[in-house]
């Protein structure tokens, strides 16, 4: 037991790993163990079982037994020199012709393999060639010609991107502007409705000839400023505002005309009934009526209206019809002194 216990703390790793069952890692296993005091203790490395131990206390036994048997044999003879044969010169002849033969043989499978492997380049090279020369043109047309098909539509789309953003940034302007001209437009009618009540108001203590005068001239004010942000409302196309200051408008024509009995004022109110009546279904028609009612009121001078007036055109018609541009917005203003 005490040679068993002692091969368990010297054996090397490879006489460990000669014994069936012991691993590389179980040996080295063994080895980080030790000393073991028992035999016993080897149970507890890693991998060990009682068979384990039970083959290398037999392996352990068998290679002491080994050694003791080997030191009782008594030493070898001494190896006596090998006769030197001598062969004929009829035999040295035919190992000359093989070598010979031999010889050529791998030469020429040399060869082969030379020519195999030149042939495999030429082979190699051709068909890179071939590759470069057939695979560029097809790659050009699957990929590189539609990428740069996709830039040139990119760049245009981007040219008109910014052509469209400078276009909406003069919309946004006049958009301001026409925005803005309907606010003063609104502020001077409020004043001008204002003015007015404060006349009516001295007509109904004096009727001076003056006072009635300037309420005339204050009505046609008012309805030029209502005109004028129709015609606003219109490019915006509110086209329910815009008819709303024209309907507006023809009132207080209408109230003007009764006291007056103008002719031009009438003419002018026929129009605007025109107006009225393509309102909100025929807004080009609309702004045509309105641009000829606001001329008539401005110039003052009347012109031959045909007794039958033209049909009203359909909306397909009216599809064709250019819009014509927004004239010019501005309003003659009056500076009005009130007197008590």
């Amino acid at each position: 037991m005490n040679d068993f216990l002692n091969f368990l703390n010297t054996a090397e790793l490879d006489t460990l790993t000669k014994v069936p069952g012991v691993t590389d890692s179980i040996a080295e296993n063994i080895i980080a163990a030790r000393p073991f005091e028992d035999v016993n203790d080897c149970l507890k490395v890693k991998g060990m079982g009682k068979a384990l131990l039970s083959r290398l206390e037999v392996f352990a036994e068998a290679q002491a037994n080994g050694s003791e048997s080997r030191a009782m044999l008594p030493p070898e003879e001494e190896a006596q020199p090998a006769p030197i044969e001598v062969s004929e010169p009829a035999q040295e002849t035919a190992k000359e012709e093989t070598s010979f033969w031999s010889r050529l043989g791998r030469a020429f499978v040399v060869f082969l393999r030379a020519l195999v492997r030149l042939v495999m380049i030429v082979l190699l090279i051709v068909g890179i060639g071939a590759a470069f020369y057939y695979g560029l043109p097809y790659i050009d047309r699957t990929f590189i010609a539609p990428i740069e098909k996709n830039a040139a539509q990119i760049g245009a789309l981007e040219s008109e991107i910014v052509s469209l953003q400078s276009q909406l940034t003069d919309l946004n302007t006049r958009v301001g502007a026409i925005e803005t001209s309907i606010e003063t437009h609104t502020a001077s009618l409020e004043k001008l409705a204002e003015m007015q009540a404060s006349l009516e108001t001295q007509l109904k203590d004096n009727n001076d000839k003056t006072l009635l005068e300037l309420k005339h001239e204050l009505m046609t004010t008012r309805a030029l400023d209502m005109l004028a942000r129709a015609r606003l409302y219109l490019a915006q196309s509110n086209f329910g505002f815009a008819k709303a200051d024209v309907q507006s408008a023809r009132d207080l024509l209408a109230a003007l005309q009764a006291e007056t009995n103008d002719k031009v004022l009438a003419q002018v109110i026929s129009r605007l009934d025109l107006a009225l009546g393509n309102l909100p279904d025929f807004p080009v028609v609309a702004s045509g009526d309105l641009e000829i009612a606001w001329q008539i009121l401005m110039t003052g001078n009347a012109v031959v209206v045909p007794e039958t007036p033209p049909a009203t055109p359909t909306p397909a018609a009216l599809l064709e019809t250019p819009t014509p541009p927004v004239p010019s917005l501005a309003t003659p203003t009056m500076e009005i002194f009130l007197t008590p």
